[in-house]
């Protein structure tokens, strides 16, 4: 009997431990690719703006950008589902272990990105380089604690 009760016991470990270790999800490779060609699009839109504030351009042309920006640092945490952190991401494991830190730094993102499409909206190109820096800020800041340094170039 103590037989028997010993295997069963080590079958319902095994049980529960198997369904409390998260998976990895089937679309993973997906998610991975849609963040990182985001990323890459927030970088592309991000220099696009630097050049026309650094020629002094018309800051009312860049609204889309800013509002792109916006909307994908809403976006973002569903893009860091559990079971989305294996692959070839650089996604750091504090994104999902420091997840109330991960979503804070995603809201900071989306608000002051908001606050640089409505400065786009009305033409303040003094303000909306001032903020810019600040999104670039928010951004980085985000990067700094939740994905892997990039390697040193040269």
């Amino acid at each position: 009997m103590t037989r028997k009760m010993t295997a069963m016991s080590a079958i319902v470990t095994v049980a529960l431990l198997t369904a409390a270790t998260p998976t990895r999800r089937a679309d993973a490779d997906a998610l991975i690719a849609g963040r990182q060609a985001a990323f890459k699009l927030s970088g592309a839109t991000f220099g696009g703006m630097k050049a026309v504030i650094d020629a002094g351009g018309d800051v009312t042309k860049l609204g889309f950008g800013a509002k792109a920006l916006s909307d994908w640092a809403h976006a973002l945490p569903g893009m860091f589902p559990a079971g989305s952190d294996d692959g070839t991401t650089k996604a750091l494991p504090t994104v999902w272990s420091d997840r109330a830190g991960f979503l804070k730094a995603a809201a900071n993102y989306e608000t002051e990105a908001r606050k640089l499409a409505d400065l786009s909206k009305a033409g303040d190109g003094p303000g909306f380089a001032a903020q810019w820096t600040v999104v670039r800020g928010a951004c980085k800041s985000c990067h700094d604690s939740y994905h892997q340094p990039e390697p040193p170039r040269g």
